[in-house]
């Protein structure tokens, strides 16, 4: 996937400097309360007939960007 950046250089440490300027407590919630959109997002685009365990493989393929290794590859 291509990067796609339409933010100048200036709003871009802007944002950063305010982000940074948070507690770290503060940017851990903002960054849970991302991921947890983020993957609400992904599960909604997915069939609702999918079986539990490929609904989980595709979440994590598109989270990732990357195949889940298969069981044989983390077992030996």
């Amino acid at each position: 996937m291509p990067n796609v950046n339409d933010t100048s250089p200036e709003i871009e440490r802007m944002v950063r400097e305010r982000l940074m300027a948070l507690p770290g407590t503060e940017r851990f919630r903002i960054g849970s309360a991302m991921f947890d959109a983020a993957r609400r997002m992904v599960l909604a685009s997915l069939p609702p007939d999918l079986p539990e365990r490929e609904r989980r493989r595709l979440l994590f393929e598109r989270v990732y960007g990357e195949h889940l290794p298969s069981t044989e590859c983390i077992d030996g």
